[in-house]
Protein backbone atom coordinates (compact mmCIF):
# COMPACT_ATOMS: atom_id res chain seq x y z
CA UNK A 1 0.00 0.00 0.00
CA UNK A 2 1.07 3.50 -0.73
CA UNK A 3 2.67 5.61 2.23
CA UNK A 4 -0.12 8.54 1.39
CA UNK A 5 -2.89 7.33 -0.87
CA UNK A 6 -4.18 9.60 -2.73
CA UNK A 7 -7.80 10.47 -3.99
CA UNK A 8 -8.37 13.23 -6.99
CA UNK A 9 -7.83 16.66 -6.47
CA UNK A 10 -5.34 16.37 -3.57
CA UNK A 11 -2.30 18.48 -3.13
CA UNK A 12 -0.03 17.13 -0.93
CA UNK A 13 2.83 15.18 -3.12
CA UNK A 14 5.57 14.87 -1.48
CA UNK A 15 8.57 16.56 -3.19
CA UNK A 16 12.07 15.72 -3.25
CA UNK A 17 15.18 16.88 -5.62
CA UNK A 18 17.95 14.85 -6.34
CA UNK A 19 20.83 17.06 -6.80
CA UNK A 20 24.79 16.35 -7.97
CA UNK A 21 27.50 16.93 -10.13
CA UNK A 22 26.66 16.67 -13.83
CA UNK A 23 28.13 12.74 -14.71
CA UNK A 24 27.47 11.54 -11.03
CA UNK A 25 24.45 9.20 -12.04
CA UNK A 26 21.73 11.19 -11.14
CA UNK A 27 19.63 10.10 -13.36
CA UNK A 28 20.40 6.29 -12.77
CA UNK A 29 20.14 7.12 -8.85
CA UNK A 30 16.16 8.47 -9.56
CA UNK A 31 15.22 6.12 -12.21
CA UNK A 32 15.87 3.44 -9.75
CA UNK A 33 14.12 5.43 -6.90
CA UNK A 34 11.51 6.19 -8.86
CA UNK A 35 10.60 2.79 -9.39
CA UNK A 36 11.15 1.61 -6.44
CA UNK A 37 8.58 4.11 -5.02
CA UNK A 38 6.39 2.99 -7.08
CA UNK A 39 6.62 -0.99 -6.61
CA UNK A 40 5.80 0.02 -3.32
CA UNK A 41 2.26 1.24 -4.00
CA UNK A 42 2.88 4.83 -4.73
CA UNK A 43 2.24 7.36 -7.20
CA UNK A 44 5.04 8.82 -8.82
CA UNK A 45 6.49 11.60 -11.61
CA UNK A 46 10.02 11.73 -12.24
CA UNK A 47 10.66 15.14 -13.52
CA UNK A 48 13.91 15.68 -15.75
CA UNK A 49 15.31 19.26 -15.10
CA UNK A 50 18.20 19.05 -17.83
CA UNK A 51 18.76 20.48 -20.54
CA UNK A 52 20.10 17.14 -21.63
CA UNK A 53 17.04 15.56 -21.17
CA UNK A 54 17.82 12.23 -20.81
CA UNK A 55 16.82 11.73 -16.90
CA UNK A 56 13.67 9.14 -17.90
CA UNK A 57 14.94 7.32 -20.86
CA UNK A 58 15.55 3.96 -18.52
CA UNK A 59 12.49 4.45 -17.04
CA UNK A 60 11.29 4.20 -20.41
CA UNK A 61 13.49 1.56 -21.83
CA UNK A 62 15.70 3.73 -23.81
CA UNK A 63 12.64 6.13 -25.47
CA UNK A 64 13.91 9.67 -25.41
CA UNK A 65 10.63 11.46 -24.15
CA UNK A 66 9.23 14.92 -25.69
CA UNK A 67 10.52 17.71 -23.72
CA UNK A 68 8.23 20.29 -22.24
CA UNK A 69 10.36 23.53 -24.07
CA UNK A 70 10.17 21.71 -27.45
CA UNK A 71 6.27 20.68 -27.25
CA UNK A 72 5.95 24.09 -26.42
CA UNK A 73 7.44 25.91 -29.32
CA UNK A 74 5.83 23.69 -31.61
CA UNK A 75 2.91 24.23 -30.30
CA UNK A 76 3.48 28.26 -30.68
CA UNK A 77 4.61 28.39 -33.73
CA UNK A 78 1.62 27.22 -35.26
CA UNK A 79 -0.43 29.27 -32.41
CA UNK A 80 -1.67 26.63 -30.69
CA UNK A 81 -0.39 27.08 -27.37
CA UNK A 82 -3.29 27.25 -25.34
CA UNK A 83 -3.89 23.68 -26.68
CA UNK A 84 -1.26 22.51 -24.95
CA UNK A 85 -2.17 20.37 -22.41
CA UNK A 86 -0.43 17.76 -19.49
CA UNK A 87 -1.02 14.54 -21.86
CA UNK A 88 1.76 16.42 -24.27
CA UNK A 89 4.61 16.55 -22.22
CA UNK A 90 3.91 13.94 -19.31
CA UNK A 91 3.88 10.38 -19.89
CA UNK A 92 3.63 6.91 -18.56
CA UNK A 93 4.83 3.63 -19.09
CA UNK A 94 4.81 0.16 -17.00
CA UNK A 95 8.19 -1.13 -15.19
CA UNK A 96 9.37 -4.50 -13.90
CA UNK A 97 6.90 -6.73 -16.24
CA UNK A 98 3.87 -4.18 -15.61
CA UNK A 99 4.15 -4.43 -11.48
CA UNK A 100 3.85 -0.95 -11.65
CA UNK A 101 3.01 2.41 -13.72
CA UNK A 102 5.30 5.68 -13.42
CA UNK A 103 5.23 8.97 -14.67
CA UNK A 104 7.88 10.64 -16.10
CA UNK A 105 8.36 14.45 -17.94
CA UNK A 106 11.61 15.93 -19.43
CA UNK A 107 11.39 19.88 -19.00
CA UNK A 108 13.92 20.43 -21.46
CA UNK A 109 15.51 23.72 -22.18
CA UNK A 110 16.57 26.01 -24.89
CA UNK A 111 18.07 24.64 -28.33
CA UNK A 112 21.94 24.16 -27.55
CA UNK A 113 23.79 27.97 -27.00
CA UNK A 114 20.03 29.61 -27.97
CA UNK A 115 19.18 30.84 -24.48
CA UNK A 116 19.71 30.14 -20.60
CA UNK A 117 19.22 26.81 -19.63
CA UNK A 118 18.07 28.39 -15.84
CA UNK A 119 15.65 30.12 -17.21
CA UNK A 120 13.97 26.93 -19.32
CA UNK A 121 13.52 25.00 -15.75
CA UNK A 122 11.67 28.41 -14.39
CA UNK A 123 9.64 28.54 -17.58
CA UNK A 124 9.20 24.85 -16.93
CA UNK A 125 7.86 24.85 -13.61
CA UNK A 126 4.97 27.57 -14.29
CA UNK A 127 4.23 25.83 -17.11
CA UNK A 128 3.41 22.45 -15.07
CA UNK A 129 2.16 24.52 -12.55
CA UNK A 130 -0.44 25.99 -15.10
CA UNK A 131 -1.37 22.35 -15.78
CA UNK A 132 -2.47 21.66 -12.56
CA UNK A 133 0.44 19.83 -10.77
CA UNK A 134 0.34 20.89 -7.50
CA UNK A 135 -3.15 19.38 -7.63
CA UNK A 136 -2.37 15.57 -9.10
CA UNK A 137 -3.08 13.06 -7.40
CA UNK A 138 0.34 11.60 -6.96
CA UNK A 139 2.18 10.43 -4.09
CA UNK A 140 5.86 11.63 -5.18
CA UNK A 141 7.36 14.31 -7.84
CA UNK A 142 10.81 13.10 -7.60
CA UNK A 143 13.05 15.75 -9.62
CA UNK A 144 16.23 15.22 -10.94
CA UNK A 145 18.24 18.60 -10.88
CA UNK A 146 21.82 19.82 -12.23
CA UNK A 147 24.46 20.06 -9.38
CA UNK A 148 25.31 23.89 -10.32
CA UNK A 149 23.21 25.93 -8.34
CA UNK A 150 24.97 29.23 -8.84
CA UNK A 151 22.37 29.76 -11.77
CA UNK A 152 18.79 31.07 -10.19
CA UNK A 153 16.38 28.89 -12.32
CA UNK A 154 18.20 25.22 -11.49
CA UNK A 155 18.11 26.17 -7.68
CA UNK A 156 14.25 26.43 -8.10
CA UNK A 157 13.34 24.16 -5.86
CA UNK A 158 15.47 25.66 -2.88
CA UNK A 159 14.83 29.56 -3.64
CA UNK A 160 10.83 28.79 -4.18
CA UNK A 161 11.06 25.88 -1.18
CA UNK A 162 8.79 23.86 -3.83
CA UNK A 163 10.88 20.48 -2.59
CA UNK A 164 10.39 19.45 0.75
CA UNK A 165 13.70 17.15 0.72
CA UNK A 166 16.40 17.33 -1.07
CA UNK A 167 19.27 14.35 -1.87
CA UNK A 168 22.97 15.24 -2.94
CA UNK A 169 24.49 12.64 -4.88
CA UNK A 170 28.43 12.68 -5.03
CA UNK A 171 31.35 10.29 -5.07
CA UNK A 172 34.26 9.98 -3.19
CA UNK A 173 36.11 12.33 -6.09
CA UNK A 174 36.94 16.15 -5.48
CA UNK A 175 34.68 17.40 -7.92
CA UNK A 176 31.90 15.72 -7.00
CA UNK A 177 32.10 16.56 -2.93
CA UNK A 178 33.19 20.07 -4.23
CA UNK A 179 29.53 20.17 -5.85
CA UNK A 180 28.25 19.11 -3.10
CA UNK A 181 29.43 21.41 -0.68
CA UNK A 182 28.23 24.11 -2.54
CA UNK A 183 24.57 22.55 -2.88
CA UNK A 184 24.52 22.12 0.76
CA UNK A 185 25.54 26.23 0.99
CA UNK A 186 23.00 27.02 -1.44
CA UNK A 187 20.29 24.82 0.73
CA UNK A 188 21.19 26.25 4.32
CA UNK A 189 20.97 30.45 2.61
CA UNK A 190 17.64 29.62 1.44
CA UNK A 191 16.46 27.90 4.75
CA UNK A 192 18.12 31.23 6.62
CA UNK A 193 15.81 33.22 4.56
CA UNK A 194 13.03 31.02 5.83
CA UNK A 195 12.64 28.43 3.21
CA UNK A 196 11.32 25.37 3.99
CA UNK A 197 13.51 22.88 1.93
CA UNK A 198 15.70 20.16 4.19
CA UNK A 199 18.62 18.08 2.84
CA UNK A 200 18.27 14.57 3.47
CA UNK A 201 21.94 13.53 3.55
CA UNK A 202 24.17 11.86 0.77
CA UNK A 203 24.43 9.03 -1.64
CA UNK A 204 27.80 7.66 -2.37
CA UNK A 205 27.34 6.64 -6.00
CA UNK A 206 30.26 4.41 -7.69
CA UNK A 207 31.62 3.70 -4.06
CA UNK A 208 35.43 2.41 -4.18
CA UNK A 209 35.74 2.10 -0.37
CA UNK A 210 38.10 4.75 0.21
CA UNK A 211 35.55 6.56 2.64
CA UNK A 212 36.77 10.00 1.68
CA UNK A 213 32.37 11.02 0.92
CA UNK A 214 31.97 9.70 4.69
CA UNK A 215 34.85 11.70 6.15
CA UNK A 216 33.29 15.09 4.32
CA UNK A 217 29.76 13.60 5.13
CA UNK A 218 30.85 14.05 8.93
CA UNK A 219 32.38 17.45 8.35
CA UNK A 220 29.31 18.76 6.88
CA UNK A 221 27.24 17.07 9.55
CA UNK A 222 24.75 15.35 6.85
CA UNK A 223 24.34 11.64 7.43
CA UNK A 224 25.30 9.47 4.43
CA UNK A 225 22.14 7.23 3.32
CA UNK A 226 23.38 5.02 1.04
CA UNK A 227 26.32 4.01 -0.81
CA UNK A 228 25.88 2.45 -3.54
CA UNK A 229 29.17 0.37 -4.85
CA UNK A 230 31.34 0.40 -8.05
CA UNK A 231 30.07 -2.03 -10.11
CA UNK A 232 30.87 -3.04 -13.79
CA UNK A 233 27.30 -4.85 -13.92
CA UNK A 234 25.36 -2.17 -13.03
CA UNK A 235 26.82 0.37 -15.26
CA UNK A 236 26.33 -1.92 -17.98
CA UNK A 237 22.73 -2.34 -16.93
CA UNK A 238 22.49 1.59 -16.99
CA UNK A 239 24.21 2.28 -20.51
CA UNK A 240 21.26 -0.49 -21.76
CA UNK A 241 18.78 1.38 -20.15
CA UNK A 242 17.86 -1.10 -18.02
CA UNK A 243 17.24 -1.00 -14.17
CA UNK A 244 19.55 -1.73 -11.35
CA UNK A 245 16.87 -3.38 -9.64
CA UNK A 246 16.87 -6.60 -11.53
CA UNK A 247 19.89 -7.11 -9.58
CA UNK A 248 19.31 -8.19 -6.08
CA UNK A 249 22.23 -6.15 -4.41
CA UNK A 250 21.20 -3.21 -5.97
CA UNK A 251 17.38 -3.81 -5.40
CA UNK A 252 18.31 -4.50 -1.86
CA UNK A 253 19.81 -0.82 -1.57
CA UNK A 254 16.76 0.77 -3.23
CA UNK A 255 14.37 -0.98 -1.10
CA UNK A 256 16.53 -0.01 2.22
CA UNK A 257 16.43 3.80 1.47
CA UNK A 258 13.20 4.09 -0.27
CA UNK A 259 11.37 2.36 3.35
CA UNK A 260 13.05 4.87 4.85
CA UNK A 261 12.35 7.56 2.77
CA UNK A 262 8.20 6.22 3.09
CA UNK A 263 8.71 6.42 6.82
CA UNK A 264 10.51 9.47 7.16
CA UNK A 265 12.91 7.09 8.99
CA UNK A 266 15.87 8.94 7.33
CA UNK A 267 18.78 10.07 10.09
CA UNK A 268 17.05 13.58 11.31
CA UNK A 269 19.13 16.86 10.07
CA UNK A 270 18.59 19.90 11.15
CA UNK A 271 19.43 22.90 8.79
CA UNK A 272 20.87 25.53 11.60
CA UNK A 273 23.56 22.36 12.65
CA UNK A 274 24.74 22.02 8.42
CA UNK A 275 28.24 23.40 8.10
CA UNK A 276 29.24 24.22 4.44
CA UNK A 277 33.08 23.98 4.51
CA UNK A 278 35.27 26.96 3.69
CA UNK A 279 37.78 26.23 0.94
CA UNK A 280 40.47 25.27 3.16
CA UNK A 281 38.61 23.18 5.31
CA UNK A 282 36.99 21.65 2.29
CA UNK A 283 40.78 20.50 0.90
CA UNK A 284 41.54 19.75 4.23
CA UNK A 285 39.27 16.63 3.68
CA UNK A 286 41.77 15.35 1.48
CA UNK A 287 44.56 15.92 3.30
CA UNK A 288 45.59 18.91 1.31
CA UNK A 289 45.96 22.28 1.98
CA UNK A 290 46.01 26.21 0.20
CA UNK A 291 49.59 27.52 -0.07
CA UNK A 292 49.79 30.69 1.49
CA UNK A 293 51.03 32.70 -1.37
CA UNK A 294 49.81 35.65 -3.27
CA UNK A 295 49.82 34.55 -7.07
CA UNK A 296 51.93 36.94 -9.44
CA UNK A 297 49.72 38.74 -12.02
CA UNK A 298 50.93 38.56 -15.47
CA UNK A 299 51.92 42.28 -16.57
CA UNK A 300 50.55 44.57 -19.77
CA UNK A 301 54.04 43.82 -21.26
CA UNK A 302 54.22 40.34 -21.08
CA UNK A 303 50.70 39.68 -22.02
CA UNK A 304 50.76 41.69 -25.11
CA UNK A 305 54.52 39.81 -25.93
CA UNK A 306 56.29 43.55 -26.22
CA UNK A 307 54.21 43.99 -28.90
CA UNK A 308 53.17 47.70 -29.22
CA UNK A 309 49.44 48.09 -27.81
CA UNK A 310 46.73 49.67 -30.26
CA UNK A 311 43.56 51.33 -28.77
CA UNK A 312 41.66 49.49 -26.95
CA UNK A 313 37.71 49.72 -27.35
CA UNK A 314 35.78 50.13 -24.07
CA UNK A 315 33.19 47.18 -23.20
CA UNK A 316 30.27 47.96 -21.07
CA UNK A 317 27.37 46.08 -19.92
CA UNK A 318 25.27 48.01 -21.64
CA UNK A 319 26.31 47.06 -25.27
CA UNK A 320 24.43 43.65 -23.87
CA UNK A 321 21.06 45.87 -22.70
CA UNK A 322 21.23 47.69 -26.42
CA UNK A 323 21.35 44.47 -27.82
CA UNK A 324 18.32 42.95 -26.03
CA UNK A 325 16.19 46.62 -26.81
CA UNK A 326 17.39 47.06 -30.09
CA UNK A 327 16.06 43.39 -31.29
CA UNK A 328 14.06 43.50 -34.55
CA UNK A 329 11.24 42.01 -32.58
CA UNK A 330 10.25 44.62 -30.12
CA UNK A 331 7.99 47.13 -30.32
CA UNK A 332 8.47 51.06 -29.77
CA UNK A 333 7.46 50.59 -26.00
CA UNK A 334 9.26 47.83 -25.35
CA UNK A 335 12.13 49.09 -25.77
CA UNK A 336 11.61 51.96 -24.06
CA UNK A 337 10.71 49.83 -20.88
CA UNK A 338 13.74 47.82 -21.48
CA UNK A 339 16.39 51.06 -21.88
CA UNK A 340 14.91 52.52 -18.43
CA UNK A 341 15.04 49.38 -16.40
CA UNK A 342 18.48 48.94 -17.50
CA UNK A 343 19.57 52.49 -17.40
CA UNK A 344 17.87 53.42 -13.92
CA UNK A 345 17.54 50.20 -12.17
CA UNK A 346 20.82 48.28 -13.66
CA UNK A 347 18.06 45.21 -14.58
CA UNK A 348 19.05 43.18 -17.17
CA UNK A 349 15.99 42.02 -19.45
CA UNK A 350 16.98 38.90 -21.17
CA UNK A 351 13.56 38.07 -22.76
CA UNK A 352 10.35 39.97 -23.61
CA UNK A 353 6.98 38.74 -24.64
CA UNK A 354 3.27 40.50 -25.41
CA UNK A 355 0.93 38.13 -23.48
CA UNK A 356 -2.66 37.93 -25.16
CA UNK A 357 -3.63 38.77 -21.62
CA UNK A 358 -1.33 40.37 -19.24
CA UNK A 359 0.89 42.50 -22.45
CA UNK A 360 3.81 43.14 -21.87
CA UNK A 361 5.86 40.38 -20.05
CA UNK A 362 9.35 40.67 -19.16
CA UNK A 363 11.83 38.21 -17.82
CA UNK A 364 15.05 39.87 -15.42
CA UNK A 365 18.38 38.14 -15.75
CA UNK A 366 16.50 34.90 -16.65
CA UNK A 367 14.89 34.00 -13.22
CA UNK A 368 12.80 37.51 -12.65
CA UNK A 369 9.25 37.81 -14.36
CA UNK A 370 7.79 41.39 -14.58
CA UNK A 371 4.39 42.09 -15.95
CA UNK A 372 3.58 45.33 -17.11
CA UNK A 373 0.73 45.16 -19.00
CA UNK A 374 1.69 48.31 -21.65
CA UNK A 375 3.79 51.70 -21.11
CA UNK A 376 1.16 53.72 -18.99
CA UNK A 377 1.79 54.78 -15.47
CA UNK A 378 5.55 53.59 -15.85
CA UNK A 379 7.31 56.28 -13.70
CA UNK A 380 4.52 54.43 -11.47
CA UNK A 381 5.70 50.98 -12.05
CA UNK A 382 9.57 52.02 -11.81
CA UNK A 383 9.32 53.58 -8.55
CA UNK A 384 7.68 50.04 -7.41
CA UNK A 385 10.84 48.15 -8.63
CA UNK A 386 12.87 50.67 -7.20
CA UNK A 387 11.53 50.33 -3.67
CA UNK A 388 11.43 46.41 -4.06
CA UNK A 389 15.35 46.68 -4.95
CA UNK A 390 16.01 48.73 -1.95
CA UNK A 391 13.75 46.81 0.63
CA UNK A 392 15.87 43.48 0.00
CA UNK A 393 12.41 42.10 -0.67
CA UNK A 394 13.02 38.50 -2.27
CA UNK A 395 10.68 37.80 -5.38
CA UNK A 396 10.26 36.10 -8.76
CA UNK A 397 6.93 37.47 -10.21
CA UNK A 398 5.75 41.38 -9.90
CA UNK A 399 2.79 42.38 -11.74
CA UNK A 400 2.53 45.69 -12.07
CA UNK A 401 -0.43 46.20 -14.67
CA UNK A 402 -2.41 47.89 -11.34
CA UNK A 403 -0.02 50.00 -10.40
CA UNK A 404 -2.18 50.92 -7.35
CA UNK A 405 -2.69 47.66 -6.24
CA UNK A 406 0.79 45.47 -7.34
CA UNK A 407 1.75 41.70 -6.58
CA UNK A 408 4.37 40.31 -6.15
CA UNK A 409 5.95 36.77 -4.86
Amino acid sequence: MPANPKQAGTTNARMLAVYGKGGMGKSFFTTNLVSKLALRGNRVLQLGCDPKHDSCNALFGGVSLPTLGDVWREFKEAGREDQLQAQHVVFKTQIMDGAATVYGCEIGGPEVGRGCGGRGITFGFDMLEKFGLSQWALDFVVMDFLGDVVCGGFATPLSRSLAEEVIILCGNDRQSLYAANNIASAAKYFAEMGGRTRLLGLIVNRDDGSGVAARFAERINLPVLASIPLDRTVRELADACKLALIDPRFDAIFDRLASQILTRTTPAVAMADVRPLEYKQFLSVFGAEEPDIVPVGASADELFGGQRVKQIPTFELGLMTHAVAAAPSLDPATTRVVTRLSKELGMYVTEANQDPKKGMTLTIDGNTTICFGDERELDSKIAILAALQKSGEPYRYVDLRRPGSPLYR
